[in-house]
C-alpha cells in the first residue's frame, strides 16, 4: 500500500510558523498592557486621544447640566433669606438615674433636680438630702457671680392642672427659701415661678418620662 504524504506537508506548515515566528518583534516584560477597548495592535481605539490621560484617570460621563431659572433652584416672589445668627453650644449633663441635669450654654446655666430627691409624694416639704444639692448649686451662683437667679418648678400632666400649678410654685417656694439666706452677702435678686404640666422635657406617656418632668429648675448667667 502507498502511504499518504502526511509528512511532507506537515514539514511545510511547521516552516511557515517557524518564518512567521522569526519575523515578529520579541516582547519584553517592559510592554505595556493595552487598556480596554484597544485594538489587538495596542494602538487606542477609534476617537481615542492617543496623548490622553490613562483610562480611569478622568469620568467618561459629562456632567449634568444645572439650569439657573429653574424654580425649584428659586425663591419664591418677595421672599428674603432670615438674619444670620449664631447658634451658642449646648452642653449637657445628667445624672445615671436622671435625678440632677445641669444644662450650660455660653451665656446660662441651668440646675435641674427631679422633685422625688428633693420632696415627698405631692408634697412641697423639702426631705433631709435636699439641702445639700441646693448648696452645691449656690456655690455655683456665688463662682458665677451672677445677681439675678430664676427659680421655676414644673410638674408632670397627671391631676388637673391647677393643682400642678399650685404645687410647682409651692416647691419653687421652698428651693428659694434654702437659696437665699446662703446668698443673702451677694445681693441677688430672684424671680420665682411655677409653671405645672407647662414645658415637658420629657413623655409624659411613661413614668420614666413624667419622673423628669416633676422637678425644680435654678437658671442663672454664666460669668
Amino acid at each position: 500500500m502507498t502511504p499518504r504524504p502526511a509528512a511532507p506537508l506537515l514539514a511545510a506548515l511547521l516552516l511557515v510558523a517557524a518564518a512567521q515566528l522569526a519575523t515578529a518583534p520579541a516582547a519584553s516584560a517592559d510592554d505595556p498592557v493595552p487598556p480596554i477597548g484597544a485594538q489587538a495592535t495596542g494602538t487606542p481605539p477609534p476617537g481615542a486621544d492617543p496623548m490622553g490621560p490613562p483610562p480611569g484617570t478622568e469620568s467618561s460621563v459629562a456632567p449634568p447640566e444645572v439650569d439657573g431659572n429653574s424654580p425649584g433652584l428659586k425663591m419664591r416672589d418677595g421672599a428674603t433669606l432670615a438674619t444670620a445668627k449664631v447658634l451658642p453650644l449646648i452642653s449637657i449633663v445628667e445624672s445615671e438615674g436622671g435625678e440632677e441635669r445641669r444644662e450650660e450654654t455660653s451665656t446660662n446655666l441651668t440646675f435641674a433636680l427631679q422633685a422625688e430627691v428633693l420632696f415627698g409624694k405631692n408634697s412641697a416639704n423639702l426631705n433631709r438630702e435636699a439641702n445639700a444639692r441646693i448648696s452645691a448649686i449656690a456655690q455655683e451662683i456665688r463662682k458665677q457671680g451672677a445677681t439675678k437667679v430664676r427659680v421655676f418648678g414644673f410638674t408632670d400632666n397627671l391631676g388637673s392642672s391647677t393643682s400642678g400649678d399650685v404645687l410647682s410654685k409651692k416647691r419653687a417656694d421652698a428651693v428659694h427659701g434654702v437659696l437665699a439666706p446662703q446668698l443673702a452677702s451677694e445681693q441677688v435678686s430672684y424671680e420665682i415661678r411655677g409653671y405645672g404640666e407647662q414645658y415637658p422635657i420629657a413623655d409624659n406617656s411613661t413614668e420614666e418620662g413624667r419622673k423628669k418632668n416633676r422637678r425644680v429648675e435654678v437658671s442663672f448667667p454664666r460669668d
